[in-house]
């Protein structure tokens, strides 16, 4: 009903602006206006511009039909622009109207004139004026100007109104196809829509009506980051596992602790019978060495893809000749990269064998790079750690502890390059160097997440 309505107002719009471009009386003029303004009250509709509007800017319209907002384009401000000079128009028909009227009354004195009859004492002689002519013939040129003036402007309003009749009946077309988006087409839409998506989801259940297995435990992970990641397998078994910590970096093995100490132990070093010889050069230990089922060295780059992906801590288990099992533990162990030279970072210790990695202030292994026989990153300012002792560690100048030292099966004399942990229980008994040194049996070193629940 709205838009019905709406559509009357501007079928009287435009019977307005016919009638005023197809005929300049302006008494029919008047009249038209006069039923503009009749009619406007009883049209609901009102329009309002959105902006300001320059030549060549837009300029939309905005007419509100709840619940619908309509904006409308520039051409509605040619509807303004043409009312207005419609009035003008018609400002200036009077004034032609009252110069004719003065036209009019100069010429019957002119007749008057001419005929012999006195001139009243207000009004000049024809032979008093400055330039000689008569005051009717200025009169008469001034007119003239004004009707060519009127001219354009009629011409000028009448393309107006034209281009303005060709915007109305658009603008109504667009209107006539706004009404036909309604909310009972839209509902229907909407129904349509609905249905169709419901008979997608009833072929789905029909195909998926069969009842899945019930899984109680995860029988594969995908892309596990350490050997903790495994522990959520029902059988728990130590052995040979591949872990990824950063996919970037691919997928490597490792052995993993399954069954000491609540299991989830990824196994970084480990020393057991002296087969392995770790008296290696800087790519051998970046990149690994020995066998994962026996003795080995996890790998630096290795080392430090676990410790960067999770906070680890580091357990230290001992072993010597005489089946002493002591352990040291470390809440805190991390290894930087390459660029770094292996930092190790390690701190938080708990255990029984001592904290040999923080001796003293002269022996500590904490924030120190790692060193191998051929790349020399120790304190020592007067020769090189790895060298002297025969394989790569986080040496200071040079050490209280050393894991990767050479293995004995006995004890020993001579320069200490063997497995060391400075606090052992025994270590008085190695103090002069004429004293044997007592060999190490096993050596193992694993780490796992701190937040790690068995």
């Amino acid at each position: 009903m709205r838009l019905a309505l709406m559509c009357a107002c501007w079928t009287l719009l435009l019977s307005v602006a016919r009638v005023a471009t197809e005929t300049g009386d302006e008494k029919a003029a008047g009249e038209k206006a006069a039923g503009e303004k009749a009619a406007a009250p009883g049209c609901p509709i009102r329009f309002k511009s959105a902006g300001q509007c320059g030549d060549g800017e837009e300029c939309p319209y905005q007419v509100t039909l709840p619940p619908l907002t309509i904006q409308l384009p520039k051409q509605f401000k040619m509807l303004e622009k043409t009312m207005k000079e419609l009035q003008s128009l018609k400002e200036t028909v009077n004034k032609l109207k009252s110069s004719c009227q003065e036209c009019r009354k100069q010429a019957d004195r002119d007749i008057q004139q001419d005929s012999g009859e006195a001139v009243p004492l207000d009004q000049p002689a024809r032979g008093d004026n400055d330039e000689g002519g008569k005051p009717g013939d200025r009169a008469k040129d001034q007119q003239s100007l004004n009707i060519q003036e009127m001219q354009v402007k009629m011409n000028r309003m009448s393309s107006s109104l034209k281009n303005a009749r060709n915007q109305i009946n658009t603008l109504q077309g667009r209107l006539e196809g706004l009404n036909l988006i309604n909310m009972d087409n839209v509902n229907s839409i909407v129904e349509t829509k609905v249905a169709n998506i419901t008979t997608v989801i009833n072929n789905l259940n029909s195909k998926c009506s069969s009842a899945c297995p019930v899984v109680t435990s995860p029988q594969f992970l995908i892309a596990p980051r350490d050997c903790s990641d495994y522990n959520m397998m029902v059988e728990k078994k130590n052995g040979v596992y591949s872990v990824t910590p950063d996919p970037r970096s691919g997928t490597f093995k490792v052995y993993c602790d399954m069954e000491s100490y609540g299991g989830g132990w990824t196994v970084v070093q480990r020393r057991i019978n002296g087969s392995v010889s770790f008296n290696r050069t800087w790519a051998e230990y970046k990149k690994g060495f020995g066998n994962l089922l026996g003795e080995f060295w996890l790998g630096n780059d290795q080392i430090h893809q676990l410790t960067k992906a999770k906070d680890m801590v580091l357990r230290i288990e001992l072993e010597d000749f005489r089946g002493v099992r002591e352990y040291a533990k470390y809440d805190r162990f991390y290894v930087s990269n390459e660029f770094l030279r292996y930092r190790l970072t390690v701190s938080g210790y708990s255990g029984t064998a001592g904290d040999a990695l923080h001796f003293n202030k002269h022996y500590d292994h904490d924030q120190k790079f790692f060193t191998t026989p051929d790349k020399d990153n120790d304190m020592y300012p007067s020769g090189n750690c790895g060298a002297y002792y025969s394989s790569g560690w986080w040496f200071d100048a040079c050490m209280s502890a050393n894991l990767n030292g050479k293995y004995y099966k006995e004890k020993y004399k001579g320069v200490r390059n063997g497995i060391f942990w400075g606090t052992w229980h025994n270590m008085t008994q190695e103090y002069y160097p004429t004293n044997f040194r007592n060999p190490f049996k096993t050596v193992k070193m694993m780490i796992r997440p701190k937040n790690y629940a068995p």
